[in-house]
């Protein structure tokens, strides 16, 4: 025997040589792709309609054989049996086996139209999406796979409309929020270069604090925009958010007392936590200065602060109209703000992305004329 024939791999007991290897994990095939896991990732989840699929193919496989053999037996006693001489023709088994050829043509046929038209469907609907018609959707039919395949498609599509629709807004609404500031900068350089108005300090002032303004408006977007792509870089420290707390409203004490508006801090439990304490203090001032706003004189707000054993609650209520029904889903997302307030509706859309980029969240709840409150909590992670 020669030593290729010695070292060649036997099969025993009809199994390949891999076979038993396989099942303890630590060989594949020879002719498997050597960049893919053997058996594949799915395969226990797949391997029962794999298996349905192997045995009805091989059930068609089998009537399909049996019935060629059928035929050529028949053939061979009409030809050679004197009994079966007188018997059918030959032609009618070549028309028999015709019309099987015919049958199994045409099911695979339907088959492949099965496929075909959901397949079409999903070329055309891709096709208006790269046009920019993000309003498309398919029907969800065909085989399993192809109607997943139209679900996700239309998640997809969905997800792209609501993009563009937000890109939209936001456009339009940062036009509008610019409009204002760079019209009284335009007014004011106008009235001075024609001599309307002395180059004095009051008119600079005026001109610096309209581009205060818009610096502020773009500084705005781009921290909620890095926020919520997750690229917001936080520089977390132990942090006393009770001290933190009482530190913001000691700095609103000037505004709420000019608005005759009460202030108040509750603190409990252990307020120690690891956190960007620049970041929570912005988030915090944004929900301050936002009920500040609505409530009215001789109102209340009230900070609670609480300590849990996984998280840190802080809820700010106040005593205001409360928030409109309408307007409540959406007291988080970019320019939503009252006709009548001022700012540019940023300042909770703001506190809500550092707040996520904490891995906390955020909520507000409201009655009408009964006031609001609005509450983040962050969770503990590897505070002490």
């Amino acid at each position: 025997m020669s030593e290729e024939q010695s070292t060649r791999p036997r099969w025993r007991h009809g199994r390949p040589p891999w076979a038993r290897e396989w099942r303890e994990g630590d060989a594949r095939p020879s002719w498997w792709p050597a960049n893919e896991p053997f058996p594949p990732r799915d395969w226990p989840r797949m391997r029962p309609r794999f298996m349905r699929r192997v045995a009805f193919f091989a059930f068609l496989a089998f009537l399909f054989f049996a019935f060629l053999v059928a035929v050529f037996v028949t053939v061979l006693i009409n030809f050679f049996s004197p009994a079966t001489r007188g018997g059918p023709h030959p032609i009618v088994f070549v028309i028999a086996g015709l019309f099987l050829l015919m049958v199994v043509f045409n099911m695979g046929r339907q088959g492949v139209r099965r496929f075909a038209a959901p397949l079409g469907d999903l070329v055309d609907a891709a096709e208006r999406v790269e046009r920019g018609d993000y309003s498309v959707r398919v029907e969800a039919r065909g085989p399993r796979s192809l109607r997943a395949f139209a679900s996700a498609f239309n998640a997809m599509s969905a997800r792209l409309e609501r993009s563009e629709e937000e890109r939209r807004r936001l456009l339009a609404d940062v036009t509008h929020e610019l409009r204002t500031p760079l019209t009284v900068v335009q007014g004011n350089v106008e009235a001075l270069i024609d001599g309307v108005h002395p180059p004095d300090e009051t008119h600079l002032r005026a001109i610096l604090e309209e581009t205060h303004v818009v610096s502020r408006l773009i500084d705005d977007l781009r921290t909620v925009s890095v926020a919520e792509a997750g690229a917001l870089p936080l520089h977390r420290e132990s942090t006393d958010l009770g001290a933190l707390v009482r530190d913001i409203i000691a700095s609103f004490d000037a505004t709420a007392g000019a608005a005759r508006v009460t202030l108040a801090v509750d603190t409990t439990g252990n307020l120690s936590l690891d956190v960007d304490p620049v970041r929570i203090r912005e988030v915090l001032t944004n929900v301050v200065a936002n009920a500040l706003r609505y409530t009215p004189a001789g109102g209340r707000i009230t900070v609670h602060a609480t300590g849990f054993e996984h998280d840190v609650s802080i809820a700010v209520a106040d005593t205001g109209p409360g928030i409109a029904p309408d307007v409540l889903p959406h007291i988080f997302e970019r320019f939503t703000r009252s006709a009548e307030s001022p700012g540019a509706g940023l300042g909770l859309a703001i506190a809500k992305s550092l707040v996520v980029a904490h891995g906390g969240t955020i909520d507000a709840r409201s009655e009408p004329g009964r006031g609001a409150e609005i509450r983040f909590t962050l969770p503990r992670g590897t505070a002490s």
